[in-house]
């Protein structure tokens, strides 16, 4: 491809900046619905994440503005990282997998460690320098690669046309570490996402379908196992009670759903109005700038602004299966299905902690909620996603 990056690979000592936003190369091959969808998403959040936190002098002090500068600034640094992603190309990335995830097992590691820091009731944070990382939303990433790495290995290179008994042992393996680290903290809302990734890289990378069936026979085996042997800790074991019967504790357990579920019932069609919200303004749902972040759309925005971030969601989805779809290597297709696993999965069990119909599992709304981490290892994904994209052969 004249004057730009080649189809087969770019990179840092393939290109120049100059190159990655000529007309004639990559901007003209880059998923632009995908990328304005997740850019509106995040702008959507930032009006949230200011609305949900202005009148929180205990978060805030006296600048009502605090969060919402911080979310943008992340927001930032996550179309930054996205940059890099696409600068440096997922085959480059490949490469340097087995880096990538040494680095992310040690971080969840030092999570076990003084280091560790619990927030919301789930040890999963590092403090280094009076700033505060969830390695958890990192590993995601690493599972996606790592696995792809070695099922795509020999198919790929022409050897077989789909990974065999070994090498699906092998990448189970390398997803179990992180895992079960994980597991440890506790943090069950990202344990939840990781086996979605998981069963979704399988079901992408043509493994025989056994696994797929074993590995969901053997989620519900150890989730018994885990409830039986008292391994969840109360907090989580009095989630999962809430969920079941929502009247069981309406004043303990069970009031981040209800109060949720008033929020979101009492927005109507359009909304009260950004800001004029009387459960948010109130703060009677606790956490409504990360976990609870769509009972400020459904209270101040109704239905149609609710219904707008979901639409939006359902882009990025839709422009993902597309990339996976269109590619014409089983690592692109693997790696973007991880990263559709992930989205899809945690966007609905999200949404659904917070009218009712999923238990409450501390996971944040994709680009939509506050979080320095999580707002990162999403734009990372969305780099990933792009290169796949602006990579594929012209004919593709």
């Amino acid at each position: 491809m004249a004057g730009g990056f080649s189809v087969s690979g770019y990179g840092p000592e393939r290109g120049s900046w100059s190159k990655l936003f000529a007309r004639d190369s990559v901007t003209r091959r880059l998923d632009w619905p995908l990328l304005l969808a997740a850019v509106a998403l995040s702008l959507i959040g930032s009006a949230l994440v200011y609305s949900a936190t202005r009148n929180r002098t205990e978060l805030v002090g006296d600048d009502p503005y605090s969060y919402l500068v911080k979310h943008v600034l992340n927001v930032g640094i996550g179309l930054a990282l996205m940059i890099v992603t696409v600068w440096l190309g997922h085959r480059t990335l490949r490469t340097v997998v087995p880096i990538l995830y040494g680095v992310s097992v040690f971080l969840v590691l030092l999570v076990l460690t003084p280091l560790g820091a619990t927030i919301n009731g789930a040890h999963a944070w590092i403090n280094v320098a009076g700033l505060s990382l969830q390695p958890s939303e990192f590993v995601k990433v690493t599972i996606i690669l790592g696995m792809a790495m070695l099922l795509a290995a020999r198919v790929d290179a022409g050897d077989r046309d789909h990974p065999d008994h070994r090498t699906v042992v092998q990448a189970l393996g390398l997803a179990a570490v992180p895992i079960m680290i994980t597991m440890l903290m506790p943090d069950l809302g990202s344990v939840m996402v990781m086996a979605m990734i998981v069963l979704g890289v399988l079901l992408a990378s043509g493994a025989s379908n056994r696994w797929v069936f074993g590995l969901l026979g053997a989620g519900a085996a150890g989730a018994v196992a885990v409830w039986q042997l008292g391994l969840l800790d109360d907090y989580q074991i009095a989630r999962f009670a809430a969920f079941a019967n929502p009247a069981l504790d309406p004043a303990g357990v069970g009031y981040n759903t209800n109060q949720a579920r008033i929020a979101i019932g009492s927005g109507g069609l359009t909304g009260a109005g950004l800001g004029n919200g009387s459960q948010t303004t109130g703060q009677f749902v606790p956490e409504q700038q990360t976990d609870f972040i769509f009972t400020v759309a459904g209270e101040e925005l109704g239905f149609i602004g609710a219904g707008l971030i979901l639409v939006l969601l359902g882009v990025v989805l839709w422009r993902a299966c597309r990339i996976a779809r269109e590619t014409t290597e089983l690592y692109g297709t693997i790696v973007a299905a991880g990263i559709i696993a992930w989205f899809a999965f945690q966007s609905f069990e999200n949404v659904g902690m917070t009218l009712g119909i999923m238990p409450v599992a501390g996971l944040p709304l994709p680009f939509v909620s506050y979080g320095g981490t999580s707002m990162f290892a999403v734009w990372i994904a969305v780099g990933l996603l792009q290169s796949i994209r602006v990579q594929r052969p012209m004919s593709a």
